[in-house]
């Protein structure tokens, strides 16, 4: 095409409408994994690369995230909203799942207000290895003795005080865990688990496919919910852990899966 030609209608209203899907995505969840916004769109990842190029988009690529060019890591999920909703029923759940562990454990704790409540719970006395990607949860487990801890790094998203980035995914592969206990924003029966961020996908789905074991934990609200980023059917859970009591009708919704109630402390 000569220098000067504009682009054919067509194609720019295609950009147009594709980087107005982006918009609204990370409008919602604060950011957007290149991988995801590929899937999301049904292009190529070099296509998402090639509009978030164009001048007039008020979007940019940062880590490998789509993510808004004012304020790169902004979202609207927070740890601090959501520490207070549900904590009781929470905590039930971090109580019964922190029962699990063992002496010597190797273990990944998800990011997320409930697993802040789980590191708090984590056994006293027992020799562990801690893997994370979240500073609430680090500050938590740094300060137990005998303790390793293993931070992942990457791009920083402050909404879940946690990190992002294929460098550590790679990392998390080579290392043994027995057992990862990862959160949810929505357990469906049929639509599996979901989350708010959709950088978060790539790393639960790691720690899953590494776990020897992996438990899902969450409070008895989540059951029923969709979030918009969807990460792991139920099955791929060896157990689920709910905090908070729940419904006959609810319960036989989830009979198809290893559902554990903790509805008394």
């Amino acid at each position: 095409m000569a220098a000067g030609t504009s682009l054919p209608a067509a194609r720019v209203d295609a950009r147009t409408e594709r980087l107005q899907r982006l918009r609204r995505a990370v409008d919602d969840n604060g950011s957007l994994h290149l991988k995801a916004a590929a899937q999301l769109l049904d292009v190529s990842e070099m296509t998402i690369r090639r509009d978030l190029a164009a001048a007039e988009t008020s979007l940019a690529l940062l880590g490998g995230h789509v993510v808004d060019a004012a304020q790169p890591t902004g979202a609207k999920y927070t740890i601090e909203q959501e520490l207070d909703h549900h904590a009781q029923n929470k905590r039930l759940a971090c109580r019964r799942a922190a029962g699990l562990i063992r002496e010597g454990d190797t273990l990944f704790v998800d990011c997320g207000s409930t697993m802040q409540l789980l590191a708090d719970c984590l056994p006293a006395g027992l020799s562990l290895s801690v893997i994370c990607f979240s500073m609430n949860v680090a500050a938590l487990v740094t300060r137990r003795p005998a303790t390793q801890v293993i931070l992942l790094g990457g791009l920083y998203h402050p909404s879940s005080q946690s990190f992002s980035s294929e460098e550590s995914l790679a990392y998390m592969r080579k290392l043994g865990i027995n057992k990862a206990f990862i959160s949810a924003g929505g357990v469906h029966p049929s639509r599996g688990a979901s989350c708010s961020n959709f950088h978060e996908i790539a790393v639960k789905q790691t720690a899953i496919a590494t776990a020897v074991e992996s438990i899902l934990v969450v409070d008895e609200s989540k059951l029923g919910s969709l979030k918009p980023a969807f990460f792991a059917g139920l099955e791929a859970f060896g157990k689920i852990v709910v905090g908070g009591p729940v419904g006959t009708e609810t319960r036989k919704r989830f009979r198809s899966f290893a559902m554990d109630y903790a509805a008394k402390g």
